[in-house]
């Protein structure tokens, strides 16, 4: 890549050779006006030349890499003009060829301003307590557990838990989401928002490198370097341009003996707003997309993103809140329904697992005074014993708890959710009914899904097929496949693809590599599992869907102003050739004509910086 500097960081060789192309054009105006001719054409050559230095270092390199791109007409056009008098045309071709590239560069640099505001809010320091003082420490310093401060205006260094009332804090550079949001004490301080209220601390929770805002940071770095298949598309297309162009300029040289005919033809043809048009536009729809907490990873995965038919979705975390509560407490003997909860919940205190944390979180709603728990032994993933004011206690799925009981009991019904059993003193206690409910608007972004042109939607989950069946009940969804192993999701996102190009939703470790055999996949918050967030080529910067309807618009949106600009583009650059075949149009007057039409399709693409959903879209993300 060549080097960048400059208040615009824009390139210095394309710098250069705009000034030079500019100096020799302007220098050989005044000598023409002065009577020298002579020195005039020589003006004109010298402020030519470094610009077509300059690209057939760039034509060098492109070869090398087995790339054949419509710079090869730039420069043919420069040196027949040069080659048959035309010294002037080849100047203006010259500055008109290195001006689009600056134009590119520059339009470039507008559509990704969003992404270099969320880069340039990276805190680089943190404020610890530490031994009653606060110190300024660096961020590679900040460790789990430590308390930070977060002063008014600063940006939360890393992810971290809310210890002060009343935490105000804007998520407008993570979200898109306009207004700042009141957070309680043990709520969730993502790195990244903007504190908007009081100062207030924080306990860490992540390091800085495994936060939300250094994941978005990444892959915004990664977006930024990507390259459009359209882009390698127009390239190859060129071929088939450069072919009709040297064709029509061949034809005219032959048809009337007059060689600036041809060139006349060269000069309009050149450069090809595919050039210009794509990258543009999909560049600008990364940044549209970005606003509206859609994170894609390239123009490649945007453009893809606009053909999608069929989208299969996780359904924990993603159709669902992945956070289980309690919807039922059944008491199988003299105990209470709270106090069957508060025995529960007071030995599930010591566990980190989702369902224990539900059961603590519900007895804490109900106000219940917890004891201590003594004797704990907690088997991961089945459940957890010990002792509890005296009584054994065992809580945990129903193979788990009734593998101690002194007399088997009966596997609970409870259709479309799950069973958590509580056994006390050797005998059963009764249990406790748990759901993971639907998030609040599926249905609608559901709905808004299909207008984006997603035809089929699949449910794939490890859950049982009756919760598979609640959760889906009433939402449209065509297809539900319940108890997949993540081979066995590979396995459906494989056979969905071939019926047409198929997106994958989730947000765990065990969507990875269902994300990665998907044409698109897409993970749920860039503060998930990292597996995940790896193996997918969109991010959605919030734990919900909804935000990829707006996503899914601005693709379609940005891939369409693309094509338009190129057909457009193209239509009136053969237009322009077939009048300078006719001899309507003289070299210099065919020059001036291409650069207005490579202005007005770098204007249109950047119509992809106003792309804006549907208002319901809006109002749900």
């Amino acid at each position: 890549m060549l080097e960048k500097s400059g208040i615009f960081g824009i390139d210095r060789v394309k710098t250069a050779t705009l000034g030079l192309a500019l100096a020799g054009l302007v220098a050989g105006v005044l000598l023409h006006l002065f009577g020298q001719p002579a020195l005039a054409r020589s003006a004109w050559i010298a402020g030519t030349l470094p610009a077509l230095g300059a690209l057939l270092l760039e034509i060098v390199g492109s070869v090398r890499r087995g790339e054949v791109g419509l710079d090869v007409l730039a420069a043919l056009s420069m040196s027949s003009a040069l080659l048959f008098g035309e010294s002037l045309a080849a100047c203006i071709v010259a500055l008109m060829y290195s001006g689009g590239t600056m134009l590119e560069v520059l339009a470039e640099g507008r559509a990704r301003r969003e992404m270099h505001d969320l880069l340039s809010r990276v805190p680089r320091f943190a404020l610890r307590h530490r031994d009653g003082q606060i110190d300024r420490v660096p961020l590679d310093a900040v460790a789990p557990g430590d308390r930070l401060l977060i002063p008014q205006g600063d940006v939360v260094p890393v992810d971290g838990t809310i210890q002060s009332e009343g935490a105000f804090l804007d998520t407008s550079a993570l979200t898109g989401e306009s207004l700042p949001q009141r957070m309680a004490v043990g709520g969730e301080a993502l790195s990244g928002a903007t504190n908007a209220g009081e100062p207030f601390d924080i306990i860490a929770t992540r390091r800085a490198e495994e936060s939300t805002y250094a994941g978005i940071v990444r892959l915004v770095e990664a977006a930024q370097r990507s390259k459009a298949p359209m882009a390698r598309l127009a390239d190859r297309w060129s071929l088939g341009f450069m072919l009709v162009a040297v064709t029509i300029a061949v034809v005219a040289w032959w048809a009337t003996s007059d060689p600036v005919r041809a060139v006349a033809v060269l000069v309009i043809a050149t450069p090809c707003p595919l050039i210009l048009a794509v990258p543009v536009a999909l560049v600008a729809g990364l940044s549209r997309a970005a606003h509206f907490g859609v994170l894609v990873k390239g123009a490649k995965a945007l453009e893809a993103m606009a053909r999608m038919h069929t989208l299969v979705l996780d359904k924990t975390g993603t159709l669902t809140d992945g956070r289980p509560r309690i919807t039922g407490i059944e008491s199988a003997g003299a105990l209470t329904e709270d106090a069957l909860l508060r025995l529960a919940a007071s030995l599930d205190q010591v566990s980190k697992h989702p369902v224990a944390q539900a059961i603590v979180a519900a007895a804490k709603a109900r106000a219940l005074a917890l004891a201590t728990p003594a004797e704990v032994h907690e088997s991961p993933g089945e459940g957890a014993e010990g002792i509890v004011e005296g009584r054994r206690v065992r809580v945990g799925g129903f193979s788990y708890v009734h593998a101690a009981l002194t007399a088997p009991g009966t596997r609970p019904e409870a259709p479309g959710a799950g069973a958590v059993i509580v056994a006390v003193d050797g005998s059963p206690a009764g249990h406790l009914v748990m759901a993971d409910p639907l998030r609040d608007g599926v249905c609608a972004t559901l709905q808004g899904l299909r207008r984006e042109g997603i035809a089929r939607i699949v449910l794939a989950t490890g859950d049982r097929p009756e919760v598979a069946a609640r959760v889906t009940a009433g939402l449209g969804i065509d297809a539900v496949r319940a108890e997949l192993s993540p081979d066995e999701k590979v396995a459906l996102v494989l056979a969905e693809r071939e019926g047409g190009p198929t997106m994958m939703v989730g947000d765990g470790v065990n969507d990875a590599p269902a994300l990665a055999a998907a044409d698109i996949g897409i993970a749920m918050g860039a503060r998930g599992a990292a597996a995940s967030a790896e193996a997918a080529d969109v991010v959605l910067l919030v734990d919900r869907i909804d935000p990829l309807v707006a996503g899914l618009t601005v693709a379609r949106e940005a891939r369409m102003i693309a094509l338009q600009s190129v057909v457009a583009g193209i239509g009136l650059s053969v237009i322009g050739m077939i009048a300078a075949a006719l001899g309507y149009l003289e070299p210099v007057e065919g020059a001036l004509l291409q650069e207005v039409i490579d202005v007005a399709v770098i204007l249109n693409a950047l119509r992809a910086l106003r792309i804006a959903p549907p208002q319901e879209v809006r109002d749900a993300s």
